[in-house]
Protein backbone atom coordinates (compact mmCIF):
# COMPACT_ATOMS: atom_id res chain seq x y z
CA UNK A 1 0.00 0.00 0.00
CA UNK A 2 2.92 2.42 0.88
CA UNK A 3 4.83 1.62 -2.34
CA UNK A 4 1.87 2.75 -4.66
CA UNK A 5 0.70 6.03 -2.01
CA UNK A 6 4.86 7.23 -2.47
CA UNK A 7 3.97 7.36 -6.24
CA UNK A 8 1.84 9.65 -6.25
CA UNK A 9 3.40 13.10 -7.43
CA UNK A 10 6.85 11.20 -6.75
CA UNK A 11 9.09 12.43 -9.87
CA UNK A 12 12.11 9.72 -8.74
CA UNK A 13 9.05 7.03 -8.44
CA UNK A 14 7.32 7.57 -11.62
CA UNK A 15 9.79 9.49 -13.91
CA UNK A 16 13.59 9.06 -12.79
CA UNK A 17 13.72 5.43 -12.13
CA UNK A 18 10.11 4.74 -13.17
CA UNK A 19 7.62 5.00 -15.93
CA UNK A 20 3.59 5.98 -15.41
CA UNK A 21 3.07 1.91 -15.47
CA UNK A 22 5.69 0.80 -14.05
CA UNK A 23 6.69 2.73 -10.72
CA UNK A 24 10.18 2.37 -9.24
CA UNK A 25 9.08 0.19 -6.48
CA UNK A 26 7.56 -2.64 -8.94
CA UNK A 27 11.05 -2.52 -11.16
CA UNK A 28 13.09 -2.76 -8.19
CA UNK A 29 11.16 -5.74 -6.87
CA UNK A 30 11.51 -7.39 -10.46
CA UNK A 31 15.17 -6.22 -10.53
CA UNK A 32 15.36 -8.40 -7.14
CA UNK A 33 13.75 -11.71 -8.19
CA UNK A 34 15.96 -11.59 -11.77
CA UNK A 35 13.10 -10.90 -13.68
CA UNK A 36 12.75 -8.17 -16.61
CA UNK A 37 9.56 -6.15 -16.39
CA UNK A 38 6.78 -6.52 -18.95
CA UNK A 39 4.00 -4.24 -19.54
CA UNK A 40 0.72 -5.87 -21.03
CA UNK A 41 -2.05 -3.90 -22.41
CA UNK A 42 -5.78 -5.75 -22.00
CA UNK A 43 -7.67 -5.82 -25.51
CA UNK A 44 -11.29 -6.29 -26.56
CA UNK A 45 -11.51 -7.84 -29.74
CA UNK A 46 -14.03 -10.43 -31.38
CA UNK A 47 -11.80 -13.20 -29.54
CA UNK A 48 -12.91 -11.82 -26.38
CA UNK A 49 -10.49 -10.21 -23.67
CA UNK A 50 -6.96 -11.29 -23.59
CA UNK A 51 -3.61 -9.27 -22.96
CA UNK A 52 -1.35 -7.68 -25.27
CA UNK A 53 2.51 -7.14 -24.86
CA UNK A 54 3.41 -3.20 -25.28
CA UNK A 55 6.40 -2.66 -26.50
CA UNK A 56 6.92 1.04 -26.44
CA UNK A 57 6.18 0.78 -22.28
CA UNK A 58 8.00 -2.58 -22.09
CA UNK A 59 11.09 -0.77 -23.65
CA UNK A 60 10.97 2.06 -21.34
CA UNK A 61 9.98 0.30 -18.62
CA UNK A 62 13.55 -1.71 -19.11
CA UNK A 63 15.36 1.16 -19.71
CA UNK A 64 14.52 1.85 -16.50
CA UNK A 65 15.18 -0.85 -14.53
CA UNK A 66 18.64 -0.96 -16.28
CA UNK A 67 19.36 2.62 -14.65
CA UNK A 68 17.92 1.13 -11.54
CA UNK A 69 20.74 -1.73 -11.64
CA UNK A 70 23.25 0.95 -12.60
CA UNK A 71 22.49 3.34 -9.74
CA UNK A 72 22.87 0.20 -7.02
CA UNK A 73 26.14 -0.78 -8.35
CA UNK A 74 27.76 2.94 -8.49
CA UNK A 75 25.90 3.12 -4.61
CA UNK A 76 27.46 0.05 -3.17
CA UNK A 77 31.24 0.10 -4.22
CA UNK A 78 31.13 3.74 -3.03
CA UNK A 79 31.92 3.21 -0.19
CA UNK A 80 35.50 2.04 0.49
CA UNK A 81 34.79 -0.48 3.54
CA UNK A 82 31.44 -1.97 2.35
CA UNK A 83 33.22 -2.45 -1.11
CA UNK A 84 36.14 -4.45 0.60
CA UNK A 85 33.79 -6.11 3.07
CA UNK A 86 31.46 -7.21 0.15
CA UNK A 87 34.60 -8.47 -2.14
CA UNK A 88 36.07 -10.42 0.79
CA UNK A 89 33.23 -12.31 1.42
CA UNK A 90 32.81 -13.22 -2.09
CA UNK A 91 36.26 -14.46 -2.54
CA UNK A 92 36.30 -16.66 0.52
CA UNK A 93 33.28 -18.39 -0.23
CA UNK A 94 33.07 -18.65 -3.79
CA UNK A 95 37.22 -17.29 -5.21
CA UNK A 96 39.10 -18.86 -2.72
CA UNK A 97 40.04 -22.44 -4.31
CA UNK A 98 42.44 -23.06 -7.01
CA UNK A 99 41.56 -26.05 -9.11
CA UNK A 100 43.83 -29.25 -8.91
CA UNK A 101 46.08 -29.86 -11.98
CA UNK A 102 46.64 -33.59 -12.45
CA UNK A 103 49.79 -34.85 -13.58
CA UNK A 104 49.44 -38.84 -14.80
CA UNK A 105 52.46 -39.10 -15.99
CA UNK A 106 53.50 -41.77 -14.17
CA UNK A 107 50.59 -44.12 -15.04
CA UNK A 108 51.73 -47.53 -15.98
CA UNK A 109 48.25 -48.61 -17.73
CA UNK A 110 49.15 -52.16 -17.04
CA UNK A 111 47.57 -54.53 -20.09
CA UNK A 112 47.19 -51.86 -22.61
CA UNK A 113 48.06 -52.36 -26.17
CA UNK A 114 51.65 -51.72 -26.53
CA UNK A 115 51.38 -50.63 -29.66
CA UNK A 116 49.09 -47.25 -27.92
CA UNK A 117 50.43 -44.47 -26.24
CA UNK A 118 48.30 -41.85 -24.80
CA UNK A 119 48.96 -38.04 -25.36
CA UNK A 120 49.92 -36.19 -22.31
CA UNK A 121 46.33 -34.70 -21.86
CA UNK A 122 44.93 -38.16 -21.84
CA UNK A 123 47.14 -39.21 -19.23
CA UNK A 124 46.14 -36.17 -17.34
CA UNK A 125 42.60 -37.16 -17.60
CA UNK A 126 42.65 -40.52 -16.64
CA UNK A 127 44.57 -39.27 -13.48
CA UNK A 128 41.60 -36.49 -13.01
CA UNK A 129 39.20 -39.63 -12.77
CA UNK A 130 41.35 -41.68 -10.79
CA UNK A 131 42.17 -38.99 -7.48
CA UNK A 132 39.43 -36.30 -7.79
CA UNK A 133 35.32 -36.16 -7.55
CA UNK A 134 33.15 -36.37 -10.05
CA UNK A 135 34.66 -35.50 -13.59
CA UNK A 136 33.34 -33.64 -16.38
CA UNK A 137 35.93 -34.49 -19.59
CA UNK A 138 34.74 -31.60 -22.40
CA UNK A 139 37.60 -31.53 -24.53
CA UNK A 140 36.61 -30.88 -27.99
CA UNK A 141 35.59 -33.07 -31.22
CA UNK A 142 38.55 -35.82 -31.86
CA UNK A 143 40.56 -35.31 -28.22
CA UNK A 144 40.45 -38.79 -27.30
CA UNK A 145 37.62 -38.63 -25.14
CA UNK A 146 36.58 -42.24 -25.27
CA UNK A 147 40.03 -43.98 -25.03
CA UNK A 148 40.78 -41.72 -21.37
CA UNK A 149 37.58 -43.19 -19.88
CA UNK A 150 38.16 -46.57 -21.32
CA UNK A 151 41.83 -46.49 -19.96
CA UNK A 152 40.40 -45.39 -16.21
CA UNK A 153 37.99 -47.49 -15.76
CA UNK A 154 40.64 -50.45 -16.38
CA UNK A 155 43.08 -48.49 -14.08
CA UNK A 156 40.68 -47.94 -11.42
CA UNK A 157 39.49 -51.55 -11.01
CA UNK A 158 43.24 -52.44 -11.46
CA UNK A 159 44.32 -49.99 -8.47
CA UNK A 160 41.08 -51.36 -6.59
CA UNK A 161 39.03 -48.05 -6.82
CA UNK A 162 35.95 -49.80 -8.32
CA UNK A 163 35.12 -53.09 -8.64
CA UNK A 164 32.25 -53.13 -11.61
CA UNK A 165 32.51 -50.37 -14.38
CA UNK A 166 28.90 -49.03 -15.91
CA UNK A 167 29.72 -47.51 -19.75
CA UNK A 168 26.84 -45.96 -20.85
CA UNK A 169 26.76 -44.54 -24.82
CA UNK A 170 24.91 -43.69 -27.63
CA UNK A 171 22.44 -46.40 -28.63
CA UNK A 172 24.42 -46.95 -32.13
CA UNK A 173 28.09 -46.49 -30.69
CA UNK A 174 28.20 -49.77 -28.25
CA UNK A 175 29.54 -52.16 -30.88
CA UNK A 176 32.22 -49.36 -31.92
CA UNK A 177 33.22 -48.66 -28.40
CA UNK A 178 33.20 -52.43 -28.02
CA UNK A 179 35.83 -52.62 -30.27
CA UNK A 180 37.45 -49.76 -29.29
CA UNK A 181 37.84 -51.12 -25.82
CA UNK A 182 39.31 -54.66 -27.33
CA UNK A 183 41.65 -52.82 -29.40
CA UNK A 184 43.03 -50.34 -26.14
CA UNK A 185 43.20 -53.55 -23.95
CA UNK A 186 43.01 -56.76 -26.11
CA UNK A 187 42.78 -58.94 -22.75
CA UNK A 188 40.03 -57.08 -21.02
CA UNK A 189 36.58 -59.50 -20.33
CA UNK A 190 33.86 -56.86 -21.04
CA UNK A 191 29.71 -57.28 -22.02
CA UNK A 192 28.05 -55.70 -24.58
CA UNK A 193 24.71 -54.94 -25.05
CA UNK A 194 22.60 -55.42 -28.27
CA UNK A 195 19.28 -54.70 -29.33
CA UNK A 196 17.60 -58.23 -28.24
CA UNK A 197 19.56 -57.93 -24.73
CA UNK A 198 16.56 -55.43 -23.52
CA UNK A 199 14.05 -57.18 -24.90
CA UNK A 200 11.16 -57.82 -22.11
CA UNK A 201 11.45 -61.52 -22.46
CA UNK A 202 15.43 -61.18 -22.13
CA UNK A 203 16.07 -58.04 -20.09
CA UNK A 204 15.92 -59.62 -16.67
CA UNK A 205 18.66 -62.14 -17.61
CA UNK A 206 20.97 -59.73 -18.83
CA UNK A 207 20.50 -57.37 -15.75
CA UNK A 208 21.23 -60.84 -13.81
CA UNK A 209 24.50 -61.22 -15.52
CA UNK A 210 25.53 -57.51 -15.21
CA UNK A 211 25.43 -58.46 -11.10
CA UNK A 212 26.83 -61.64 -10.75
CA UNK A 213 29.76 -61.24 -13.70
CA UNK A 214 32.75 -60.13 -12.62
CA UNK A 215 33.62 -57.43 -16.17
CA UNK A 216 36.24 -55.08 -16.34
CA UNK A 217 33.45 -53.36 -18.26
CA UNK A 218 29.60 -53.50 -18.94
CA UNK A 219 28.38 -51.20 -21.99
CA UNK A 220 25.05 -50.23 -22.72
CA UNK A 221 23.15 -47.55 -24.95
CA UNK A 222 21.51 -44.97 -23.10
CA UNK A 223 18.19 -46.05 -24.24
CA UNK A 224 19.22 -48.75 -22.46
CA UNK A 225 20.26 -47.60 -19.19
CA UNK A 226 17.34 -46.05 -18.62
CA UNK A 227 14.89 -49.51 -18.58
CA UNK A 228 17.05 -50.49 -15.69
CA UNK A 229 14.93 -48.66 -13.28
CA UNK A 230 16.31 -47.94 -9.29
CA UNK A 231 14.62 -49.25 -6.34
CA UNK A 232 10.78 -48.41 -5.68
CA UNK A 233 11.39 -46.94 -2.63
CA UNK A 234 14.17 -44.96 -3.89
CA UNK A 235 12.24 -43.42 -7.12
CA UNK A 236 9.30 -42.44 -4.78
CA UNK A 237 11.40 -40.86 -2.03
CA UNK A 238 12.90 -38.77 -4.99
CA UNK A 239 9.71 -37.93 -6.93
CA UNK A 240 8.45 -36.77 -3.60
CA UNK A 241 10.69 -34.07 -3.18
CA UNK A 242 10.54 -33.17 -7.11
CA UNK A 243 6.79 -32.83 -6.85
CA UNK A 244 7.15 -30.80 -3.32
CA UNK A 245 9.37 -28.36 -5.44
CA UNK A 246 7.13 -28.17 -8.32
CA UNK A 247 4.10 -27.24 -5.90
CA UNK A 248 5.97 -24.68 -4.72
CA UNK A 249 6.90 -23.14 -8.17
CA UNK A 250 3.16 -23.03 -9.22
CA UNK A 251 2.45 -21.20 -5.75
CA UNK A 252 5.35 -18.64 -6.70
CA UNK A 253 4.05 -18.53 -10.46
CA UNK A 254 0.43 -18.06 -9.24
CA UNK A 255 1.63 -14.93 -7.51
CA UNK A 256 2.93 -12.98 -10.62
CA UNK A 257 1.13 -11.42 -13.48
CA UNK A 258 1.54 -12.95 -16.72
CA UNK A 259 2.89 -16.22 -15.65
CA UNK A 260 -0.34 -18.44 -16.65
CA UNK A 261 2.09 -20.54 -19.23
CA UNK A 262 4.34 -21.13 -16.49
CA UNK A 263 2.00 -22.42 -14.25
CA UNK A 264 0.40 -24.59 -17.25
CA UNK A 265 3.66 -26.13 -17.97
CA UNK A 266 4.46 -27.03 -14.23
CA UNK A 267 1.04 -28.50 -13.56
CA UNK A 268 1.55 -30.47 -16.87
CA UNK A 269 5.12 -31.57 -14.81
CA UNK A 270 3.59 -31.96 -11.92
CA UNK A 271 0.79 -34.56 -13.45
CA UNK A 272 3.01 -36.52 -14.65
CA UNK A 273 5.24 -37.19 -11.73
CA UNK A 274 2.17 -37.86 -9.47
CA UNK A 275 1.30 -39.95 -12.75
CA UNK A 276 4.82 -42.29 -12.03
CA UNK A 277 4.30 -41.74 -8.50
CA UNK A 278 1.28 -43.72 -8.96
CA UNK A 279 2.35 -46.10 -10.71
CA UNK A 280 5.05 -46.77 -8.71
CA UNK A 281 2.48 -47.18 -5.78
CA UNK A 282 0.57 -49.98 -7.55
CA UNK A 283 1.19 -53.15 -5.67
CA UNK A 284 -0.66 -55.14 -8.01
CA UNK A 285 2.42 -55.33 -10.32
CA UNK A 286 4.54 -57.56 -10.44
CA UNK A 287 8.40 -55.84 -8.58
CA UNK A 288 10.55 -58.93 -10.16
CA UNK A 289 13.33 -56.51 -12.09
CA UNK A 290 16.97 -56.40 -11.25
CA UNK A 291 17.36 -52.87 -9.86
CA UNK A 292 20.48 -50.61 -10.58
CA UNK A 293 21.11 -50.56 -7.26
CA UNK A 294 21.60 -54.60 -7.53
CA UNK A 295 23.64 -54.45 -9.89
CA UNK A 296 26.74 -53.65 -8.29
CA UNK A 297 27.95 -50.50 -10.55
CA UNK A 298 30.54 -48.20 -8.39
CA UNK A 299 31.64 -46.25 -11.31
CA UNK A 300 29.85 -44.88 -14.10
CA UNK A 301 30.70 -43.34 -17.72
CA UNK A 302 28.30 -41.53 -19.25
CA UNK A 303 29.50 -40.34 -22.99
CA UNK A 304 27.85 -37.61 -25.12
CA UNK A 305 26.71 -36.44 -21.40
CA UNK A 306 24.89 -33.07 -23.07
CA UNK A 307 22.08 -35.78 -24.56
CA UNK A 308 20.78 -35.61 -20.91
CA UNK A 309 20.50 -31.66 -20.33
CA UNK A 310 16.62 -31.03 -20.58
CA UNK A 311 16.70 -31.77 -16.65
CA UNK A 312 13.62 -29.69 -15.03
CA UNK A 313 14.59 -26.92 -13.07
CA UNK A 314 12.13 -23.62 -11.64
CA UNK A 315 13.13 -20.45 -12.26
CA UNK A 316 11.35 -16.75 -11.31
CA UNK A 317 13.50 -14.98 -14.42
CA UNK A 318 11.37 -15.41 -17.26
CA UNK A 319 12.07 -15.85 -21.39
CA UNK A 320 15.56 -17.15 -20.41
CA UNK A 321 17.25 -19.48 -22.82
CA UNK A 322 17.45 -22.98 -22.56
CA UNK A 323 15.85 -23.39 -19.31
CA UNK A 324 13.48 -26.23 -19.37
CA UNK A 325 10.24 -26.47 -17.80
CA UNK A 326 8.96 -29.46 -18.38
CA UNK A 327 10.17 -32.59 -17.05
CA UNK A 328 12.15 -34.86 -19.78
CA UNK A 329 12.35 -38.93 -18.04
CA UNK A 330 16.03 -39.65 -19.46
CA UNK A 331 17.28 -36.74 -17.39
CA UNK A 332 15.26 -37.00 -14.62
CA UNK A 333 16.17 -40.91 -14.67
CA UNK A 334 19.81 -39.91 -14.97
CA UNK A 335 19.63 -37.53 -11.95
CA UNK A 336 18.02 -40.35 -9.47
CA UNK A 337 21.11 -42.44 -10.87
CA UNK A 338 24.08 -39.86 -10.07
CA UNK A 339 22.58 -39.06 -6.58
CA UNK A 340 22.79 -42.66 -6.14
CA UNK A 341 26.20 -43.04 -7.25
CA UNK A 342 26.94 -40.03 -5.38
CA UNK A 343 25.87 -41.98 -2.08
CA UNK A 344 27.93 -44.71 -2.49
CA UNK A 345 31.42 -43.49 -3.84
CA UNK A 346 31.06 -40.22 -1.53
CA UNK A 347 30.96 -37.74 -5.00
CA UNK A 348 33.64 -39.74 -7.02
CA UNK A 349 32.22 -42.23 -9.22
CA UNK A 350 30.34 -40.27 -12.29
CA UNK A 351 32.75 -39.35 -15.35
CA UNK A 352 30.94 -37.25 -17.62
CA UNK A 353 32.22 -36.76 -21.85
CA UNK A 354 30.91 -34.34 -24.05
CA UNK A 355 32.20 -32.12 -27.05
CA UNK A 356 29.71 -29.91 -26.47
CA UNK A 357 28.71 -28.93 -22.65
CA UNK A 358 27.45 -25.64 -23.61
CA UNK A 359 25.90 -25.40 -27.12
CA UNK A 360 22.73 -23.08 -26.50
CA UNK A 361 22.78 -21.75 -22.83
CA UNK A 362 24.87 -21.71 -19.74
CA UNK A 363 22.39 -23.01 -17.79
CA UNK A 364 23.50 -25.91 -19.29
CA UNK A 365 26.15 -25.81 -16.91
CA UNK A 366 24.26 -25.34 -14.12
CA UNK A 367 22.52 -28.68 -15.26
CA UNK A 368 26.05 -30.44 -15.50
CA UNK A 369 26.86 -28.84 -11.60
CA UNK A 370 23.59 -30.67 -11.15
CA UNK A 371 24.95 -33.96 -12.14
CA UNK A 372 28.32 -33.71 -11.19
CA UNK A 373 29.03 -31.50 -7.78
CA UNK A 374 25.19 -31.89 -6.21
CA UNK A 375 26.31 -31.88 -2.67
CA UNK A 376 28.85 -28.88 -3.56
CA UNK A 377 25.73 -26.62 -4.90
CA UNK A 378 23.89 -27.93 -1.91
CA UNK A 379 26.81 -26.43 0.44
CA UNK A 380 26.96 -23.12 -1.10
CA UNK A 381 23.28 -22.34 -0.95
CA UNK A 382 22.42 -22.82 -4.27
CA UNK A 383 20.92 -25.63 -4.49
CA UNK A 384 17.74 -23.09 -6.24
CA UNK A 385 19.04 -22.59 -10.00
CA UNK A 386 18.33 -18.23 -9.16
CA UNK A 387 20.76 -18.10 -6.42
CA UNK A 388 23.46 -19.63 -8.75
CA UNK A 389 22.54 -17.22 -11.50
CA UNK A 390 22.46 -14.12 -9.45
CA UNK A 391 26.04 -15.13 -8.07
CA UNK A 392 27.94 -16.24 -11.48
CA UNK A 393 25.68 -14.80 -14.29
CA UNK A 394 24.31 -11.88 -15.18
CA UNK A 395 20.97 -11.66 -17.34
CA UNK A 396 21.35 -9.80 -21.21
CA UNK A 397 18.28 -8.29 -22.84
CA UNK A 398 18.75 -8.55 -26.22
CA UNK A 399 16.48 -9.03 -29.58
CA UNK A 400 17.13 -12.59 -31.10
CA UNK A 401 16.96 -12.31 -34.86
CA UNK A 402 14.87 -15.26 -36.39
CA UNK A 403 16.64 -16.20 -39.59
CA UNK A 404 14.62 -16.10 -42.95
CA UNK A 405 14.74 -18.42 -45.98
Amino acid sequence: MGKNVDSYGNALVTSTYGTQRANAYRLLEDSLNLRDTKIYDTVQDADGEHRELNRKETMLAQQKQELIKEEFKEWIFKDLHRREDLCKIYNERFNSIRPREYDGSHIQFVGMNPEITLMPHQKNAVAHVLYGNNTLLAHCVGAGKTFQMIAAGMESKRLGLSQKNLYVVPNHLTEQWGSDFLRLYPGANILVATKKDFEPANRKRFCSRIATGDYDAVIIGHTQFEKIPLSRERQIVMLEDQIADITFSIEEAAHQAGQNYTIKQLEKTKKSLQARMKKLNDQTRKDDVVTFEQLGVDRLFVDESHSFKNLFLYTKMRNVAGISQTDAQKSSDMFMKCRYMDELTGGRGITFATGTPVSNSMTELYTIMRYLQYDTLMRMGMGHFDSWAATFGETVTAIEFAQVL
